[in-house]
């Protein structure tokens, strides 16, 4: 049996918290879960994108309160965080320094945690990306942080459908 159709046979309530635990909005996932069996991933992720296109600016900025600061561990799926945060755990101190300084600034500018799609990449590159950042506007940041939000969810979905 796949990934997916080991999903697609799972209970409501269990697909529900499985895709829970990938994005922390409930009625996304109950949206999403609703919509099995998925014939493929494509289809998977349609329904994912059509559930995003209903959520609020507050749903999202809800969402983004379950994730940890970067180079911090807890969240909402402290696991998969750990895990997508691992090259950032390789830095030095003086960049990890810089990390949680420039994390405070962002959400002393925006009010919600920075995102970003950390799997594969370094906390260099990951600073540098919130330093440019900072320089969008409050409704530009928004899109930005749910684009990668959206980058997030996908990874920890095929995590999901790979077990």
């Amino acid at each position: 049996m796949t990934g997916l159709e080991s999903f697609n046979s799972l209970p409501a309530s269990e697909a529900e918290d499985e895709l829970h635990a990938c994005f922390a909005n409930r009625a996304w996932a109950a949206r999403v879960a609703s919509g099995r069996p998925y014939p493929n991933l494509e289809m998977l992720f349609a329904a994912a994108e059509e559930a995003w296109s209903e959520l609020s600016a507050g749903d999202w900025l809800r969402a983004f309160a379950a994730h940890p600061r970067i180079g911090e561990v807890g969240g909402h799926a402290p696991a998969a965080s750990e895990r997508e945060q691992s090259g950032v755990r390789q830095a030095s101190a003086k960049t990890l320094t810089a990390l949680a300084s420039e994390n405070r600034r962002y959400e002393d500018r925006f009010g919600h945690v920075f995102l970003i799609a950390a799997s594969g990449r370094g906390a260099d590159e990951i600073l540098h990306a919130l330093r440019q950042r900072m320089k969008n506007d409050p409704y530009t940041e928004l899109e930005v942080a749910a684009a990668e939000q959206r980058k997030i969810t996908r990874l920890r979905v095929l995590a999901l459908l790979e077990r």
